[in-house]
Parts: structure tokens; sequence; C-alpha cells
């Protein structure tokens, strides 16, 4: 469908995602490694003006559900009338992701549930790492020393 993909990652200072700007950007690098025509990048500001930046012609956005279709409409507006050159293209996800979102899947890793089929193998692995201290522990080897016994009097 494009040429070239450009994957962005607005750096908001108003959230505090799980995951830091560096580890968000590794985990996109290494699951688009295989396709040399996306590159994962950062931006500042108005998505307008970075799509400007590097002379892009359309933002893609995805869409999975009614609530999610307002919103993004309201945003492609805004960006028309900002950059009336600028183009939105919505995409739907595939039924089996239609209800996963960033939110669920957190919930759900910190109450301890699985996420193996919301997210990819990578990612779940983060998410293990972040919140189970008992999966950081997984390869750590316990070597237990003698306690030195007092000697009697």
């Amino acid at each position: 469908m494009f040429e070239q993909l450009v994957v962005a990652i607005l750096r908001n200072s108003e959230k505090t995602p799980m995951f830091s700007l560096g580890e968000r950007l590794e985990m996109l690098r290494q699951l688009t490694a295989d396709w040399s025509n996306v590159r994962i990048d950062t931006f500042d500001g108005l998505m307008v003006e970075y799509a400007k930046s590097i002379d892009a012609m359309c933002v893609l956005r995805g869409i999975r559900a009614i609530s999610d279709y307002e919103y993004e409409l309201q945003m492609a507006l805004m960006n028309r009338k900002l950059e009336p050159t600028l183009e939105t293209v919505f995409m739907m996800p595939a039924v089996k992701y239609s209800y996963v979102s960033s939110r669920l899947v957190r919930e759900v890793a910190q109450a301890g549930g699985p996420v193996k089929d919301l997210v990819p193998d990578a990612v779940e692995e983060k998410l293990r790492e972040k919140l189970d201290p008992a999966y950081k522990l997984r390869d750590v080897q316990v070597i237990e020393v003698p306690r030195k016994r007092k000697k009697k009097a």
C-alpha cells in the first residue's frame, strides 16, 4: 500500500506509559527489523508538522470501534485544516484484535493473566520483565552459603 512507512512515537510528557521511550523504540525496531521500508522515529508537537518535516503525504491510523472512529475523524479533520495536503487513511484490525487496547493488555498483564495472543512475543516478554519479579529472576542461580556457627564459650 505504501512505499515507505514511518512509525512515529509522540514524546508526550502528559502521559506516563508503562515503557520508556527508549524501550518502545527498541521493541518497535526489533518487531520491524525484517521490513526495510519501515522506519521508527519520535517527534514532539503536532503530528502534521512532523509529517511535513519528513515529506509525508499520508497518515495511517487504526480504528477498532465506533468510539475510535469518532475521535480519529475529529483528528483527521483538524489535521486537514492545519495541512490540507496531508491525507488520512483509516485501517481496521483483524477481528481477533478489534477489542485489544494497550490499557486492556496492561490490566490483564498486571493481574497476571495471559497476553500471549494479544501482543507479539517480544512485547509479552518485556511486560513480564516489567511486572513479574519472579520472571526477572528466572535465570538467576541461587548459591547457598553456609553460615558460620558461633563458638561455644
